[in-house]
C-alpha cells in the first residue's frame, strides 16, 4: 500500500468515525461518507468493499488507539496496583475524550449483522479486555502486591463497573466522570487490595 493510499483509507475512517458517531450505523451510508470524504463512492468501495468491512476498520482503527493509551499509562507504573488504577483512569479517560469513538464502538458493535452481539453475555469483549486486566491482576498476585483472587471474576468486575460508569456518562454527560473515576479508583483498590 503507497502513502497516498493509506492516507486515503485514514480519511475514510476517520469520515466514518465522524458520521456513525452523529448518525448511527444505519443511518450513515457510503454515500455519506464519500461525501464527506470529497470522493466518490467507487473510491470508498475500492478501498473497502463494503459498508460492513469499512466499519470493522474503523472498529479496529479505534481499538487500536484505544489499546495503545491504554498501553502506555499502565506499562508506565512502578507497580500492580499503580497499574490497575492507571488502567481504570485511562479506560475512563479515554472515553471521556473520545466520545465520537465510545459511539462508533456502541454502534458498530450493536448492529452486527443481526443486531445481537450486545444482546449475548460477554460476546461483545472486544479486544481481550477482560483477558489483558486479568494478567495484569495475576503479575500482581504474583509479585504478592494483591490479594488472592479469581483475576477473571475481578476483571469482568471492573471492566463491567467502568462500563456501566462511561454508559450512564453517555446518557447523562453532566455526570462528573472525575469524580466518578476518583469513586471507582477506590473501589477497585478496595476489591484487590
Amino acid at each position: 500500500m503507497t502513502f497516498t493510499e493509506h492516507a486515503r483509507r485514514e480519511q475514510i475512517i476517520e469520515c466514518t468515525i465522524d458520521l456513525v458517531s452523529t448518525k448511527g450505523y444505519r443511518g450513515t451510508s457510503l454515500s455519506a461518507i464519500a461525501e464527506r470524504a470529497g470522493i466518490s463512492k467507487a473510491a470508498v468501495l475500492y478501498h473497502f468493499s463494503s459498508k460492513e468491512n469499512l466499519a470493522q476498520a474503523a472498529l479496529e482503527h479505534v481499538f487500536r488507539q484505544f489499546g495503545d493509551y491504554v498501553r502506555e499509562r499502565v506499562e508506565s507504573q512502578p507497580d500492580a496496583r499503580a497499574a490497575v488504577t492507571a488502567y481504570v483512569r485511562a479506560m475512563i479517560g479515554y472515553q471521556s475524550a473520545h466520545r465520537r469513538h465510545v459511539r462508533l464502538i456502541t454502534e458498530v458493535l450493536l448492529d452486527d449483522q443481526d443486531g445481537t452481539k450486545l444482546k449475548a453475555p460477554g460476546s461483545h469483549d472486544a479486544g481481550g479486555r477482560w483477558q489483558t486486566l486479568a494478567g495484569l491482576l495475576a503479575d500482581g498476585q504474583r509479585a504478592g502486591q494483591l490479594r488472592e483472587f479469581d483475576t477473571r471474576a475481578i476483571a469482568l468486575a471492573i471492566g463491567g463497573a467502568i462500563d456501566g460508569v462511561v454508559s450512564h456518562w453517555l446518557a447523562h454527560p453532566e455526570l462528573d466522570l472525575d469524580a466518578a473515576a476518583d469513586e471507582l479508583e477506590r473501589f477497585v483498590l478496595a476489591a484487590i487490595a
